[in-house]
C-alpha cells in the first residue's frame, strides 16, 4: 500500500477549475506535500454526428465503410480531446507554481469519476473538488451531479470549493459530539493546514444532553495543540445555526462530517450534508 503523500485535485473544464487550483496550492504548500491534478476524459463523450446521414448504409460493404468512418471520427475526437486536456492541465501546473508550489504534477485518465479516485486514495493525503463542475455552466444546478456520489466512496478529507480563492483566516467546525465529529478535532489539531488560524467550534443542541462537556473536550485538544479556539453553544436547527454562524463570524473555511446516513435515508428524508451545502457557500472540508 501506498503512503498518504499527495494531495489530488480534481479538474474539468469550467471556469471553476481555476478555483480547485488555487485552493489545491495553497493546501500543497501549507501542508508540505505534493500536487497533482486529475482530468477524467470520459469513454463515451455524447456528441453529434447529424451532418453525417447514415440511413442508405444497408449493404456489408457499405457497413464495413460506415464502421470504418465512425472509428477514425473515435479516434479523432479521443486524441482531440487528449490534446484539449493536456492544454489545460499545463495551464493549471503553471498557475500553481506562480502559486509557489514545486513541481506539481498532471494526469489525465479515461473512466468514470468516482472509479479512478477510489484507485488512486490510499496515496492520498485530502482531495480538493470543485462544488460544481463542467454541467453547472449550462444548468442552475447548485451541487454538481458527483459530489455526493464521490464524497460517499472515500474515506480522506475532501475539500470542496465553491468560488474565488481567499487566503482563508477563520475557520469553523459543525461540531456535533458524534465520532465523526471528533475525528475533525483531531484532524485539525494534528495537521499543519490551519495553523496560526483561530477555529471556531459551533454546537447546536441543548446543553444537558452532554454537549457542553463534548464541546470542552474539543476546545481543550485544539488548545493543547496551539490553536487560539472559540466555543458556542447555541440553541436552534444546527443548518440554520451553523449558515448564521459561518455569515456572522466572517467563516473563510467549515469542516463538517458529512453523509453520516445511508443513500436510502438521504433519498427518503433528504440530506442534511446537501443542505448544508447549499447554504454554507464557503469551502467545506467533508470528513467521512
Amino acid at each position: 500500500m501506498k503512503p498518504e503523500n499527495k494531495i489530488l485535485a480534481c479538474v474539468d473544464q469550467s471556469h471553476y477549475a481555476d478555483h480547485v487550483a488555487d485552493y489545491a496550492a495553497w493546501v500543497a504548500s501549507r501542508m508540505g506535500l505534493p500536487l497533482e491534478f486529475l482530468h477524467i476524459l470520459d469513454r463515451h463523450p455524447e456528441r453529434s454526428r447529424h451532418n453525417h446521414d447514415h440511413s442508405g448504409a444497408i449493404g456489408m460493404d457499405a457497413q464495413n465503410l460506415l464502421l470504418q468512418e465512425l472509428s477514425a471520427e473515435d479516434a479523432a475526437f479521443s486524441k482531440q480531446a487528449r490534446e484539449q486536456g493536456r492544454v489545460f492541465l499545463n495551464r493549471l501546473r503553471e498557475r500553481a507554481i506562480a502559486a509557489g508550489v514545486e513541481a506539481p504534477d498532471v494526469r489525465q485518465r479515461h473512466g468514470a469519476l468516482t472509479d479512478t479516485l477510489i484507485e488512486q486514495e490510499d496515496a492520498v493525503r485530502m482531495f480538493i473538488l470543485g462544488r460544481r463542475g463542467q454541467s453547472a455552466e449550462t444548468t442552475q444546478r447548485d451541487l454538481g451531479r458527483n459530489v455526493e456520489n464521490v464524497v460517499r466512496a472515500l474515506h480522506r478529507p475532501i475539500l470542496t470549493i465553491t468560488n474565488d480563492f481567499k487566503v482563508p483566516e477563520r475557520v469553523m467546525i459543525a461540531f456535533d459530539g458524534s465520532s465523526l465529529s471528533r475525528k475533525g478535532v483531531e484532524l485539525i489539531a494534528a495537521c499543519p493546514l490551519f495553523v496560526g488560524l483561530p477555529i471556531h467550534v459551533i454546537t447546536s443542541g441543548e446543553a444537558g444532553k452532554g454537549l457542553r462537556k463534548q464541546l470542552e473536550w474539543a476546545k481543550t485538544t485544539l488548545e493543547t495543540a496551539g490553536f487560539e479556539t472559540h466555543t458556542a453553544l447555541l440553541a436552534g436547527d444546527p443548518q440554520q445555526v451553523i449558515a448564521t454562524q459561518v455569515q456572522e463570524r466572517n467563516i473563510d473555511v467549515l469542516i463538517m462530517g458529512a453523509y453520516a446516513h445511508s443513500v436510502w435515508r438521504s433519498w427518503l428524508f433528504g440530506s442534511k450534508t446537501n443542505e448544508l451545502l447549499r447554504s454554507a457557500r464557503i469551502p467545506t472540508l467533508l470528513l467521512r
